[in-house]
């Protein structure tokens, strides 16, 4: 039933008031600091290493995990938690190599950075992208997809919940990097608690409805009843294979995608850039180890999901317009808690939607405030001024998004989908440019500006080829299999992959022309130190791979 009980509200109205109150606390406590724009976009020294990897997990965390991933999980199995443990294996290479950099060479905000490696083109014409991208992709979809899962879940009004959380979002997101990275401590343990008790009962429901009893039993039933959903690595035979090509979620695409957004993405590096090397660094190995637990949490409730609708135990709820929705999966399993219970599952959800919007938002203000009107609309301004800016900055594009949200019809491609089809097309350009901005002092501006621009050609030409000339001789290797109308595609992940081999050779070719020119390039402060790493850490860091080893020799 999609209605939330007395009792569900008074639960969720306590977390409302601890989450508000504990942000107007910190806001309070750090008031004296407010008027300082690095202390206001970064919280500079201030956030704890439980702090960092927690306000990691909390915005990177949100709808399209909890809806999207979990009606992948419906739909393909465990396959799709490579999203997850690949992650963790890249916030450990984040934090060895490209933090140390980033901190080294005092850098802010991305676009920071391209100024300082490149020139101020290169990174104004990335910070314009970058705004656009968060507003017009990221925060609508995480606006739109949220509003439709509390909408699924309470019965309440669309567009209420959608002003309901721009509105929440913007309370917390207006005290401050500092006030969003305490209170995500808070949304993760509301997350992860209310995440647990949503697999708990999906668990004990397949025991009890397949005759089993026991968490425990629930799982090993549904590893019988769909064998095929715990596979990691698909077979190119397998329907699914387009969205996961076989080894390429690990050797291949996967890793340009994780690479990209951990490690060049201002929503989530932001988090670190205000810490020391130590705080900084164990924080994101923090959040590396709680990676781990994500797919316990959004992937397993989805495959139950499919192996209780298989059983016959859901019928319409899953329908659609006459066909199966996968992606209402999780706000089916909601509407079975108990009182009070859904209540704690309904915050836990809206913890994770409000923190994404709060960290996206806060690098929206960051990147608008300090790389565009800083440098190019007031450069005289003081600090007062920029925190005043980037408030209003939060407000307008909260408001954007709310208005533009409905219009771009999210729902109707499938909202993990969604985010990885339109950040796919930039993301391999983006990411050769800063790696070898990082590692190859020769990289010129124009090589940069050729990964940006010629990369998103070039996916979009990938994207478009097969509708052009036959792939079907590239099928024995792998890399293209039909589609549902029977045309040979390359896969999305596999697309990306050739994408940034064909921008790292081009930088090369223009860099090695240019300089040899006589072109000049400003290679940043890196010294081999940088990257030596603590006992602890190795041992933590040895720890987490053991660990995705053993999953990925288990599941393979």
């Amino acid at each position: 039933m999609n209605t939330l009980s007395f009792q569900d509200y008074a639960v969720f109205i306590l977390y409302f008031f601890i989450i508000v109150g504990y942000g107007l606390y910190i806001y309070r406590k750090k008031k004296q600091k407010t008027a300082d724009s690095k202390d206001y976009f970064l919280a500079e020294g201030s956030l704890t290493w439980w702090a960092i990897g927690a306000s990691l997990i909390a915005s990177n965390i949100s709808a399209e995990q909890f809806i999207g991933m979990s009606g992948s999980g419906f739909k393909m199995g465990l396959a799709i938690a490579t999203y997850e443990w690949m992650s963790a294996l890249t916030l450990i290479i984040v934090a060895v190599f490209f933090i140390p950099v980033y901190l080294k060479n005092k850098i802010y905000t991305m676009p920071q950075y391209l100024n300082q490696r490149y020139n101020a083109n290169v990174a104004m014409i990335m910070s314009i992208f970058w705004l656009l991208l968060y507003v017009l992709v990221n925060l609508t979809s995480i606006l739109y997809l949220g509003a439709l899962a509390i909408n699924a879940i309470s019965g309440l009004n669309l567009n209420l919940c959608m002003f309901f959380l721009a509105f929440f979002a913007i309370m917390i997101t207006l005290g401050g990097m500092k006030v969003i990275g305490f209170t995500d401590v808070i949304q993760v343990f509301f997350l992860i608690l209310g995440g647990l008790i949503t697999t708990y009962l999906a668990l004990d429901l397949v025991a009890t409805h397949l005759g089993g009893e026991g968490i425990v039993s629930g799982f090993q039933l549904m590893q019988k009843a769909a064998p095929d959903h715990f596979h990691m690595i698909f077979e190119k035979t397998n329907p699914n294979y387009i969205d996961l090509p076989g080894l390429s979620v690990l050797i291949g695409g996967m890793l340009i995608i994780n690479l990209n957004y951990w490690g060049c993405n201002q929503y989530i590096t932001q988090r670190a850039l205000g810490a020391d090397m130590k705080t900084a660094r164990n924080g994101i190995l923090f959040a590396a180890f709680l990676k781990l637990l994500m797919p316990l949490i959004v992937v397993i409730p989805g495959i139950a999901a499919y192996v209780l609708y298989q059983n016959g135990y859901f019928g319409a709820e899953f329908l659609q317009d006459g066909s199966v929705n996968p992606d209402k999966a999780y706000p089916t399993l909601l509407n079975l808690l108990p009182s009070g219970l859904k209540g704690l599952s309904f915050a836990a959800l809206t913890a994770a939607i409000v923190a994404s919007l709060a960290g996206k938002a806060n690098s929206i203000a960051t990147i608008f405030t300090l790389d565009v009107y800083k440098k190019s609309l007031n450069k005289a301004a003081d600090e007062a001024k920029l925190v005043a800016i980037g408030k209003r900055t939060v407000v307008v594009a909260m408001i954007i998004a709310v208005i533009v949200a409905p219009l771009l019809g999210i729902d109707k491609k499938g909202g993990f989908q969604y985010i990885q089809e339109y950040t796919g097309f930039v993301s391999p350009g983006i990411f050769a440019m800063f790696f070898l901005g990082f590692f190859w002092k020769k990289t010129t501006a124009n090589a940069a500006l050729f990964a940006t621009i010629g990369g998103f050609i070039l996916s979009v030409l990938f994207k478009f080829l097969p509708g052009v000339v036959s792939l079907e001789f590239l099928y024995p290797y792998g890399f293209a299999v039909p589609n549902a109308s029977g045309v040979y595609e390359i896969p999305f992940v596999d697309r990306m992959g050739f994408v940034f081999l064909i921008c790292i050779f081009g930088m090369w070719i223009i860099s090695l022309y240019e300089t040899r020119k006589g072109v000049e390039t400003k290679g940043l402060d890196i010294e081999p130190g940088m990257f030596k790493t603590s006992t602890a850490f190795n041992v933590w860091t040895l720890i987490i791979l053991g660990i995705l080893a053993a999953l990925y020799a288990i599941f393979w």
